[in-house]
Parts: C-alpha cells; structure tokens; sequence
C-alpha cells in the first residue's frame, strides 16, 4: 500500500492511478491522518451501471407507430 500526502498525491495522480489500476491500493493523507483511500475495482463494479443496461420497454407499440404518436393521442383522448 501506497501512503502519501494530498500535495503529493496531486502532484502524481497519474502515477497513483496507474498503482490502482495494476492491484495497489493508495492511501491518502491530510494533515498527517488518512482521509481516504483508492482501492481497485472488484470484478461486480466494474460493469456498466444499471442505468446504461438494456431494458425490455415497458409496453410495446405496433409497427410504425411512435411513443410520440402514442403520447400525443393519449392526449387527446383524455377527458380534461
């Protein structure tokens, strides 16, 4: 394990980064005491988000036929 200050940690960022990325972990300190530390990422939070995952829609439209056609109809047929 890394343990450095925040001025050089700035200072070397890259360098850091490059130690995490083969395995290391870094810790960072301020004032003498570590306030954080950068750890590698495990294999489960190296996929993409859940929010740029696929999804199956929510309901499906006939062919040719938009979500803004759909949304617009809706519209007007709705009483107010």
């Amino acid at each position: 394990m890394q343990t450095l200050s925040l001025s050089d940690f700035r200072a070397h960022v890259s360098e850091m980064l490059d130690l995490v990325e083969k395995g290391e972990t870094v810790r960072i300190l301020r004032r003498g005491k570590p306030v954080a530390e950068l750890v590698p990422l495990r294999a489960e939070d190296a996929e993409p988000p859940s929010y740029l995952q696929p999804f199956e829609p929510v309901m499906s439209l006939p062919e040719g036929y938009s979500a803004v056609r759909k949304l617009i109809d809706d519209r007007q047929d709705a009483p107010w």
